[in-house]
Order: C-alpha cells, then sequence, then structure tokens
C-alpha cells in the first residue's frame, strides 16, 4: 500500500511533489485547477518535465489528481455540464501528461429531491465523453456520504454509474473510508469490511477498485454527513482505520489522507507516520486471527 496525503499544487506540479517527500509520502494527491474557480489548469512542457524530474528517485511513487468539487456531471442546468465535462477532460488529459494513477470524480449531484436515474444518466453522458476526449488516464469515481441527491451512496449507484458511462477500462472507483461510514457501511471490524467489499465485487468488481482515501469520520455510521476527522481521532478510531488499512484486497493500491491535520492544514509526515503504523498492526492482528 502507498500512504501519502493530498497537498497542495502551489508553484506547480513538481513542488507537489516536493510536499510529498517532506510528509515521507508514497502518494499525493492534488487539484490540477483552482478548486474555487472552473478555469481548467494546463500545464506547460517545462512544469510536466520538472513534476517527472522531481518523481525520478522520490519517496512519492503514484500521483492522484482529484477533480474540483465544482463539477456536478449531473446537472440538469446543461451550462454547469458543459463547465464540467471541459473540467474534467482538462484533468484527465494533465492526468495523461504526468503519468498519474487516476483521476478521482465525486459523480455529482441529483440535488435534494431529484430523481437518481435521470441523473445517473446525465453523469454517465458526461463521463463517456470525457472519456472520449481523453487518453490512457484512468477515471475513479468516488463514493459519497449519501447527503441529499449526492449520487455514488451505493455500490448499486456505482455500478449504474459506470454502465451509463458506457463501462470503459479506464473507470474504476476510490473508496473513503469516512463516506463508507457516513452511508452506512459499517467497516470498523474486518466481518463488516469484508461483507461490504464482497458487495462491491458483486456489483461493481473488485478489480476495479482503484485508489483510497483513509479518512476518519466525524459523524457516526449511516449519519450520510461527510465530515473528516484526523486518522484514530474519529468514529473510526485506532481499530477501524487499522482494518480498513489491512485489507488484503487493497494491498496495492494508493492511499491518502485527506485529514484536517493538527491545525487544519492538511496532513503532515507525523499523520502519514501514524497511518503506517496502524497497517502494522492491522496486519499482525489479521495474521493472528
Amino acid at each position: 500500500m502507498l500512504i501519502g496525503a493530498h497537498v497542495s499544487p502551489a508553484g506547480g506540479p513538481a513542488e507537489a511533489v516536493a510536499r510529498g517527500v517532506q510528509r515521507d509520502a508514497q502518494a499525493i494527491q492534488i487539484f490540477n485547477q483552482n478548486p474555487r474557480a472552473w478555469k481548467p489548469r494546463e500545464y506547460s512542457r517545462e512544469e510536466i518535465a520538472g513534476f517527472h524530474a522531481a518523481m525520478e528517485g522520490s519517496c512519492v511513487h503514484a500521483l492522484l489528481i482529484h477533480a474540483v468539487y465544482l463539477l456536478n456531471c449531473a446537472s440538469e442546468d446543461p451550462q454547469i455540464r458543459a463547465r464540467s465535462l471541459a473540467s474534467l477532460i482538462s484533468s484527465l488529459r494533465a492526468g495523461a501528461a504526468l503519468g498519474a494513477h487516476a483521476v478521482v470524480l465525486h459523480p455529482g449531484s441529483a440535488l435534494i429531491g431529484g430523481e437518481a436515474g435521470p441523473a445517473i444518466a446525465r453523469a454517465g453522458t458526461v463521463i463517456a465523453e470525457a472519456l472520449a476526449e481523453s487518453e490512457r488516464c484512468p477515471l475513479h469515481l468516488e463514493n459519497t456520504a449519501g447527503a441529499g441527491g449526492t449520487l455514488g451512496r451505493s455500490f448499486h449507484e456505482l455500478a449504474a454509474l459506470m454502465e451509463a458511462a458506457g463501462g470503459d477500462d479506464r473507470l474504476g472507483v476510490c473508496l473513503d473510508s469516512c463516506h463508507l461510514l457516513a452511508s452506512g457501511f459499517d467497516i470498523r471490524t474486518a466481518a463488516g469490511l469484508t461483507a461490504g467489499l464482497d458487495d462491491c465485487a458483486q456489483l461493481v468488481g473488485i478489480e476495479r477498485v482503484g485508489s483510497l482515501h483513509l479518512n476518519d469520520s466525524a459523524m457516526p455510521l449511516g449519519s450520510n454527513r461527510d465530515r473528516h476527522a484526523n486518522v484514530g481521532e474519529g468514529e473510526l478510531g485506532d481499530d477501524g482505520c487499522a482494518v480498513f488499512l489491512s485489507e488484503p484486497r487493497f494491498q496495492d493500491l494508493p492511499c491518502v489522507l485527506e485529514t484536517p491535520g493538527p491545525d487544519r492544514s492538511g496532513p503532515t509526515a507525523a499523520d502519514i507516520g501514524r497511518t503506517r503504523a496502524l497497517r502494522e498492526r492491522g496486519l499482525h492482528e489479521r495474521a493472528r486471527a
């Protein structure tokens, strides 16, 4: 498992690698554009070359690009869908240029009271077009906590989104531990996590699980509220985080922390070190079971 953190890309993608190295991260995640603006960001040849040079010989072995939260591929508003499409294409093309492991996407929202079926169809159309207008870089749909009309709160919805997008081989899933708990999956025990992943295997395909977010949850099981807590300090606790980190089917995946950190400026080297220790603890406990 490649354990790392979401980091700032300020100054260019090579600086994001440097921030990952400072944290002893094996994986990093970035936004490839300003998360508060629609304008897509295109990297120059020099920035791309600088990124690859920074990666070479570093402790960072995987990059995830998180599509910005403004995107709503399921929106009923054609203008928002068009902007979402342009931004997603830009992210996928950036991912291809940088050799990213994947782009991670929140699939969208039907809004409160909206029907999921038509929203899934709209999102699938946008996702399929974005894949057709880009090459190589995978796209991982992130499971959601389930607040309001967000799509992807269940493996049934994730499977329906993939089908609506044409089932492309580049489509995968990013599983977020906080979102799993908040959407009703009790993953605090090995048995509970296994049951959830068995559903995923049946409905989505376990081979589609390609990346992970480790976040503790400030809100309880089934709350449908997306509130991240630092590792071991929420409803998952040390025990639940250790279970998630030691799951055998997650063995080779990048796992990124999106936690607030001790001063709300994001994960630190100490947070990543604690996460590695919890993984080792979980592996030891599974070996003894």
